[in-house]
């Protein structure tokens, strides 16, 4: 059964710094295409930065740009979101995501349950 778990949300002040982790199991991570999603109260879920390409690039949202830094550890299964100059409008449930598309099963997408960071003085 594959799981994605996130851990590494809370409550941090303006400025301060946080790092989320998306520990996989029941699928070999290296072979999808791992991204971070938030979704705020009463907003959609956007896309926060994700490896393309393979994992040979990685894209970010503009707002996240310079601040947030997305990395992964194949051997472990787990990817990485470090947050740092953490703003109020980054408050959101942080969700991590796995793709794979194939021949035989078609597109297999997982999702964690999501983790809750609020920023807030």
């Amino acid at each position: 059964q594959v799981q994605l778990v996130e851990s590494g949300g809370g409550l941090v002040q303006p400025g301060g710094s946080l790092r989320l982790s998306c520990a996989a199991s029941g699928l070999i991570f290296s072979r999808y295409t791992v991204s971070w999603y938030r979704q705020a109260p009463g907003k959609e879920r956007e896309l926060v930065a994700a490896y393309t390409n393979g994992g040979g690039r990685i894209n970010y949202v503009d707002s996240v740009k310079g601040r947030f830094t997305l990395s992964r550890d194949n051997a472990k299964n787990t990817m990485y979101l470090q947050m740092n100059s953490l703003k109020p409008e980054d408050t959101a449930v942080y969700y991590c995501n796995a793709v794979l598309y194939t021949i035989v099963s078609g597109k297999l997408d997982y999702w964690g349950q999501g983790t809750q960071v609020t920023v807030s003085s």
